[in-house]
């Protein structure tokens, strides 16, 4: 889908409150409802926005330990990745999961309620997964950013 200015207009201000209202939204970025509402179900409907979420504040829900892992393969044989994939969409406590270039195969983002819990995790399910060679963690001592927004930029501008 070719985004345009006024798209561009409509995803920041989305990416900041998804949950303006149509009105506001038309108001700010100078169209009217109707062609505001017809943009945004584009939008959608070609994935360009692909869901609607809150975010929660991990601490207040008890989640107190952040931890970047970073998890080489002893293996590189498809099922194994199949596997490691698998296992790593079960896992509650993985929040992202990225297969990477370089040293390791897989950087996780984990979000766990102590030190104790990050442990029992690493060792008996990381740990228990077959193909897994070396898991390093890294925990966030303090963040200095957090975004979910992505720059929106038109031709490369």
């Amino acid at each position: 889908m070719k985004l345009d200015e006024i798209d561009q207009k409509i995803l920041e201000i989305l990416q900041l409150d998804g949950r303006i209202t149509n009105a506001k939204l038309a108001s700010l970025i100078g169209i009217s409802p109707p062609a505001t509402l017809e943009r945004v179900r584009n939008l959608e409907l070609s994935g360009v926005v692909s869901r609607y979420v809150a975010l929660v504040d991990r601490e207040k829900i008890g989640l107190g330990v952040m931890a970047i892992v970073a998890v080489s393969l002893s293996v590189h044989e498809l099922r194994s990745v199949d596997s490691i994939r698998e296992k790593m969409l079960s896992f509650d406590e993985v929040l992202e999961c990225h297969q990477t270039s370089g040293k390791s195969d897989f950087i996780l983002k984990v979000a766990l309620e102590s030190i104790d819990s990050y442990s029992h995790f690493a060792m008996y399910k990381l740990s228990s997964i077959p193909g897994i060679r070396t898991i390093k963690s890294h925990f966030v001592l303090s963040t200095i950013k957090n975004s979910t927004r992505f720059p929106i930029k038109l031709n490369g501008k």
